[in-house]
């Protein structure tokens, strides 16, 4: 089986975008394939939290995963935290990766030029995400556009550490499985990614949103004054947005979701988005509460999965340990 590894940051609420662009996708990988997919703690301390929340979000989120059907028998879910491997492995690659090559990342440089906080762990994220990839012998890395770059560099760093001891590590490759899904965009500003950080309440549909909030949100979805519904994100940004949704959702292409609604009007369009939009959140967040009251069994779930992954970083930390000389 090829080894599958994914992880999201537990900062703040997931969206329906982190949802259709991750989640929806690592459900279908599981059957076929060894996944492994990690809430990243450690990579939200670049910014400052609070203790608890980040306490929360991060057993909140692996609850997300069970919730949207990514199953603890089949897949390794855990915290990055609980595995020191990840701290271990990133101080042997930074060794191996060039400054240069951390100040051309583009992340860096946009989340630098707004924030006061512009840390050495935000400068070095990439290499810490190179260790979290190569710990597991990863053969695909499910990203969205915004990460390609890390993993590009992370496959970098893989190929030259392997030139120098010999073969060490699985050189990933970068998996984008929906390409509609990694488009998710505001419902307020429709030419933005859709964003757990907005400003704008009314911009962004959260996993744990109420239904009404849901249907309030999509209701208030901004259109155009072209009252005919069709995909053209240059001059209409809002209702490709929209259709991406739905798209995603319902597992059409954009040709046929346009059909759909060929004679309907934007009200029209907008009910039976949110009713499918409903259809995919609510079983979720039913899901979701169950697990909330049965916290014995996710504690349970955390600390097994984690010793599953312990025992695959160890080994293969233990086999890069010995490459570089260390004892």
């Amino acid at each position: 089986m090829k080894t599958v590894f994914s992880g999201v940051q537990p900062t703040g609420n997931l969206t329906i975008g982190n949802y259709l662009g991750a989640f929806k996708n690592w459900r279908d990988l599981q059957d076929e394939n060894r996944c492994i997919f990690c809430v990243v703690d450690l990579h939200s301390l670049t910014v400052r939290n609070n203790p608890e929340d980040l306490k929360n979000n991060s057993k909140n989120i692996i609850m997300l995963y069970m919730a949207a059907g990514i199953d603890p028998e089949k897949s390794i879910i855990y915290l990055q935290s609980n595995v020191s491997a990840h701290a271990n492995l990133s101080w042997v690659l930074s060794c191996y990766t060039y400054i240069g090559e951390l100040s051309r990342m583009t992340q860096f440089k946009e989340k630098s030029e707004n924030s006061d906080n512009i840390n050495n762990g935000l400068f070095s994220y990439p290499v810490l995400m190179a260790a979290d990839i190569l710990l597991y012998g990863t053969d695909f890395v499910p990203v969205g556009e915004d990460q390609k770059q890390h993993v590009e560099l992370c496959r970098e760093i893989a190929i030259r550490f392997n030139n120098i001891y010999g073969k060490t590590f699985t050189v990933p490759e970068i998996l984008i499985q929906s390409k509609l899904a990694t488009r998710i965009k505001g419902l307020q500003n429709p030419t933005k990614k859709m964003s757990k950080s907005s400003k704008d309440k009314n911009d962004t549909i959260f996993l744990l949103d109420t239904e009404k909030d849901i249907i309030s949100k999509i209701k208030k979805a901004v259109t155009d004054s072209d009252t005919r519904i069709y995909f053209d994100k240059e001059t209409k940004p809002g209702i490709s947005n929209l259709l991406t949704m739905y798209a995603t959702i319902t597992n059409k292409s954009i040709e046929e979701s346009e059909k759909d609604f060929s004679d309907k009007t934007y009200g029209q369009f907008k009910k039976d988005l949110i009713e499918v939009v409903l259809n995919e959140i609510i079983p979720l967040q039913n899901k979701f509460n169950e697990l909330k009251n049965s916290i014995d069994y996710v504690n349970n779930i955390i600390e097994n999965n984690a010793k599953k992954a312990i025992e695959i970083a160890n080994k293969n930390l233990e086999n890069v340990y010995k490459k570089v000389g260390l004892l």
